[in-house]
């Protein structure tokens, strides 16, 4: 009875809150938090009957991040993402949210994810220049830590249906890095290979998955019905 009376209690304290701030604000202006910005209809995800929606903040965060992984993007640009980087971001987002939604064979377990999960934020940091840059995009759009996460498992799932059901990709060999290490020139050249294998593996495989996801995009991309939705 005790906890019963303590919860009773917090409850009623909530609702006066609520009551309170609902009295002061009932004269105010609305606050619009967040919009959706894109709906898109597929049939991995359910067709019409389940459309699937890209709020805006979420997608400012994503061009963000192509902004900062774009090494043609001018260093004193005061723009924190240009329109080239909306429209990757937009791609992306659906490329892999189609990948995620589909049947992986076999269907990866829950430490596999949360590996696969790590390891798309540890790409994800070398691509846009850290984890201290992904904390500031995220920062600036108000995203929280489980909406990145959210984004990572998101990428993960779409690259484990990649490697399993497309191609291998994520787990190169060190033959196939040192080959790569000798005859390619990356941002790790400059670094004997043993120093450079962890970062070198990480950099390769997140263009190759760069590339699959945009591939993969292109095929599907006459069957996805995108609407932008205006700012009313």
């Amino acid at each position: 009875m005790t906890v019963l009376r303590a919860r009773g209690a917090r409850l009623a304290a909530a609702l006066a809150l609520l009551a309170l701030l609902g009295g002061a604000r009932a004269h105010a202006r609305p606050i619009l938090l967040d919009r959706v910005a894109v709906r898109f209809i597929a049939p991995e995800t359910g067709g019409v009957r389940s459309p699937s929606f890209i709020f805006a903040r979420v997608l400012a965060f994503e061009a963000r991040l192509e902004a900062l992984s774009d090494p043609s993007r001018a260093s004193d640009d005061p723009r924190p993402y240009l329109e080239r980087h909306v429209r990757a971001a937009l791609d992306r987002h659906i490329a892999e949210t189609l990948l995620a939604s589909s049947r992986i064979d076999p269907e990866p377990t829950a430490d596999e994810l949360d590996r696969q999960t790590q390891a798309a934020e540890a790409m994800l940091h070398q691509r846009v220049g850290g984890a201290a840059a992904l904390e500031a995009a995220a920062t600036a759009e108000g995203i929280d830590d489980r909406e990145v996460l959210i984004v990572l498992r998101r990428e993960a799932r779409a690259s484990l249906y990649l490697d399993r059901m497309v191609t291998p990709m994520l787990s190169p060999s060190d033959a196939e890095l040192a080959s790569l290490h000798r005859t390619v020139q990356t941002p790790y050249s400059g670094l004997p290979f043993e120093r450079a294998r962890d970062r070198l593996r990480r950099w390769y495989v997140s263009r190759r998955l760069s590339a699959a996801l945009l591939a993969y995009y292109q095929n599907v991309r006459s069957r996805v019905t995108v609407t932008i939705v205006g700012d009313h």
